[in-house]
């Protein structure tokens, strides 16, 4: 055959088609997705969206693999930071795709994004709320002599700016008539800054948000004064997706929520030994991980978005424009506009769960089963107790405070010792550390108590006397003496 000039020409071309086409399908066969998530490890609220998914590889599992995302290479970047500020920061650069943060920080990004950037966010799911505000306070040293808000007139306190905390704190203040301005000096304080602040008695009080308000106690250098439960106002964390990235990968979306939704199963039905897995990875104690997100915890795992979780974002505008620290031209209800749980609906349908019993599983996460020590059912938690024997896995759990007591001096006689010891809040159920609470016994009844006030009136009613957690002991050993 007589190679021409014309047939050359056309073969190259030919070849330069079929080489494109090649290259092309190769090239969309490599395509790399990257995905950044910004999450707080240390703010165990956040442990479910972060942590969990992170170190036990759960995104991976449900990231799309069929259609227009075969053969995708997924990059998945994660980052950490202490409070939700810096977080948005990083939204608005473009670096992170999906952060979690609180309600305050929230609504915070919701306006900076819709003020200063071209996309917005999208309020995608819950982590962790509280109806009533637990998880934030305020804190002192533990051998300062304030016993309250009111003795903080002239203090200084610090408080990471821009936080949850920070904004109850305000808010706290303002209900007390103490001036936020004027009658205190605040200080930004990074939640370890803060730690180190109150143990070497550098500051006279700090204020944070979940968990360093029952983890700075347990530590011993600390004493909370107020508990953002005084409040009586929910609060939350969240998770908040760039909307842009959210209409190009709606897919990557809902795989994420798929992950939220797996390691809050996984947590509420192994929460100690998940607990334990916390620890190794934000270097919270367990025992605070599960005070905020075990059974009857300070804190529910509920991924919906619901009426109450909207009053959180609503109150946190209102409090916020009115402390003047965002644009008081802002509608609360403007958040409504701004949730979208179309995704977790998705979620939930691709993984045959049913809205209303996640949402069920969520509210009755309560202490059950049966006494360690007698064996009758549990029927009341905000009566129960726990105690997590040292070198043991699971808590144990009581029906009462009087059969925790027997079976700790049962414990301690047999040499054993126990890491930590719940109760719960008589009147609002709250979980406590037993030696941080105020009890009342009534014959055979013992109720703890997070507020000395609280105990105090109902020791008025009953005819009885508050106690600290020492003095309910030696009482109980003394009525177990022969006579």
């Amino acid at each position: 055959m007589k190679i021409t000039r014309q047939w050359f020409l056309k073969a190259s071309t030919s070849l330069l088609i079929f080489s494109t086409l090649l290259l092309g399908k190769e090239a969309s066969s490599q395509q790399r997705i990257r995905i950044s998530i910004a999450t707080q490890d240390q703010v165990i609220n956040t442990s479910t969206g972060g942590s969990v998914i992170r170190e036990m590889g759960l995104l991976e599992k449900h990231l799309p693999t069929t259609g227009d995302y075969e053969g995708v290479t997924y990059d998945i970047e994660w980052s950490s930071y202490t409070s939700g500020p810096p977080i948005t920061n990083q939204m608005l650069a473009g670096n992170v795709d999906i952060g979690m943060m609180g309600d305050f920080p929230a609504v915070i990004n919701m306006t900076t994004f819709r003020r200063e950037s071209d996309v917005e966010t999208i309020f995608i799911a819950t982590l962790a709320y509280s109806a009533t505000g637990a998880g934030n306070a305020v804190m002192v040293p533990a051998d300062s002599s304030a016993t309250s808000l009111a003795d903080l007139r002239g203090a200084e306190v610090s408080v990471p700016f821009g936080s949850a905390a920070h904004g109850m704190l305000l808010k706290a203040f303002q209900d007390i008539g103490i001036d936020p301005e004027t009658e205190v000096t605040l200080i930004s304080q990074a939640p370890e800054v803060g730690g180190t602040s109150l143990r070497t008695n550098q500051i006279d009080a700090h204020a944070n948000f979940v968990p360093f308000g029952e983890l700075f106690p347990f530590r011993g250098f600390a004493r909370k004064i107020f508990d953002g439960a005084q409040t009586n106002v929910p609060t939350l964390h969240g998770v908040l997706v760039r909307s842009d990235f959210a209409e190009k990968h709606p897919e990557i979306v809902v795989a994420y929520l798929k992950a939220l939704l797996e390691a809050n199963q996984l947590f509420q039905v192994n929460p100690e030994l998940v607990s334990a897995d916390i620890e190794k990875w934000s270097s919270i104690e367990k025992e605070v991980v599960y005070m905020f997100l075990g059974p009857s915890g300070l804190q529910t795992i509920d991924p919906t978005i619901r009426e109450i979780h909207l009053q959180s974002l609503e109150n946190s505008i209102t409090v916020l424009r009115a402390l003047g620290r965002v644009d008081e031209n802002i509608d609360p209800s403007s958040v409504r506009d701004w949730v979208d749980d179309s995704f977790l609906r998705m979620a939930m349908e691709e993984m045959s769960l049913d809205y209303d019993e996640v949402v069920a599983t969520s509210e009755n996460y309560v202490l059950a089963g049966e006494d360690d020590l007698t064996g009758e059912p549990i029927e009341d938690p905000s009566m129960a107790a726990q105690l997590w024997v040292g070198g043991e896995e699971l808590t144990r759990n009581f029906a009462s405070i009087k059969n925790m007591l027997a079976k700790l001096q049962e414990l301690r006689a047999d040499g054993q010792a126990a890491r930590v010891i719940f109760v719960h809040d008589r009147n609002n159920g709250w979980k406590l550390f037993a030696e941080n609470s105020f009890f009342v016994q009534n014959g055979e009844e013992i109720s703890a108590f997070l507020l000395e006030e609280d105990a105090r009136a109902f020791a008025n009613e009953v005819g009885s006397s508050v106690m600290g957690f020492r003095a309910l002991q030696q009482s109980q050993q003394a009525m177990a003496l022969p006579q």
